[in-house]
């Protein structure tokens, strides 16, 4: 049954004043990975904005694990990790000062993954610049680097290898195909087309 998916969105609707954006949106998503796809300006990232909470709906529901997101929006900050690379809401921040502070608001992180993970994208040299002083692709290197170890029961990525270069690309491919196994977590990522090497269990297409 729907209902019983991890991740279950009935009759989704979004709009912004000048256009619609989300009609009718159903799905029913098991844990693993599951991927996002579209043009620019599909709706990729509203989608995500809107299963974060960022963004509230016009119509419908959102049920992460028997949880509805709409109704405890409170109760459900720790069930959803999402950070906008476009935000500049951590630009005072240093990188490390940012990872430091995620473990207090998700209580299944992962200590061992974000060493791994700051390995993996070659951060060592970054953790100690603030935000603004980062490259695109460093920044979305923390962002990924906090959405992984988080262990969030629902984890949103958008667009994960702009900026990227080849190494930490690779290196991404890897570590979300480590995620596609997971029984207790659904990643979601939104991206103009599939990541290859990546075993996605879901695809949307906007």
């Amino acid at each position: 049954m729907a209902e019983s998916a991890f991740l279950w969105v009935k009759g989704l609707r979004f709009a912004y004043p000048e256009c619609a954006v989300l009609d009718n949106l159903s799905l029913a998503w098991p844990p693993g990975l599951a991927l996002v796809r579209g043009d620019e300006s599909t709706g990729k990232t509203t989608l995500l904005r809107v299963l974060a909470g960022e963004l509230t709906a016009q119509a419908g529901h959102i049920v992460l694990q028997g949880v509805d997101l709409n109704q405890a929006a409170k109760a459900s900050a720790p069930l959803v990790f999402w950070a906008d690379p476009r935000s500049s809401e951590w630009d005072p921040l240093t990188a490390r000062g940012w990872l430091d502070s995620l473990p207090a608001r998700y209580p299944l992180w992962d200590a061992a993954a974000l060493v791994e993970h700051i390995d993996g994208f070659s951060l060592h040299e970054h953790l100690d610049k603030p935000f603004y002083a980062l490259s695109t692709g460093s920044k979305r290197k923390v962002l990924m680097a906090g959405a992984l170890a988080s262990n969030a029961p629902l984890t949103l990525i958008d667009e994960p290898v702009g900026g990227l270069d080849k190494p930490s690309a690779r290196y991404l491919a890897q570590a979300l195909a480590s995620q596609a196994a997971r029984p207790d977590r659904l990643t979601v990522v939104a991206h103009y087309e599939a990541l290859p090497d990546v075993p996605w269990g879901s695809v949307l297409d906007l």
